[in-house]
């Protein structure tokens, strides 16, 4: 198979291809197992050094372009009642939920961040996890 040459199969939920060698069915499956870890654990990964985000509820007009945007590997947003909400042992930082994705700029960096409430945890690893 050449760099450029991609071949890729349905496996399990997965999918499965080659692009220059790399296994990235191998690296969906990572990116998954740190996810599980890291909702098992409820810690945030120490090597992330962007603070995770917060959404203003206030401002937020609950459209949750915002969860359709955050990437699986991380899957930190939720709807919990009304409200949306980010689990910032999960959020990464990353600011793909941000401007221009967010119509109303309610998210913002949370330097100070507090662990999640115990009753946000259910809503990681459900069957109706958005991310699985």
């Amino acid at each position: 198979m050449g760099l450029l040459e991609v071949a890729v199969d349905r496996v399990g939920g997965h999918y499965r291809g080659q692009l220059g060698g790399v296994d990235h069915h191998y690296i969906a499956v990572m990116a998954d197992s740190a996810r599980a870890e890291r909702i098992s654990t409820h810690e945030r990964n120490p090597k992330w050094q962007s603070a995770p985000l917060i959404i203003d509820m206030s401002i937020c007009i609950n459209c949750d372009t915002c969860i359709r945007h955050c990437p699986p590997q991380f899957g930190a947003i939720f709807n919990h009642g009304i409200d949306v909400i980010i689990l910032p042992e999960l959020c990464s930082g990353c600011g793909k939920c941000l401007p221009p994705v967010c119509p109303v700029n309610c998210i913002f960096e949370d330097p100070e961040w507090k662990a999640s409430p115990a009753d946000w945890w259910e809503y990681p690893g459900r069957r109706d996890d958005p991310y699985r």
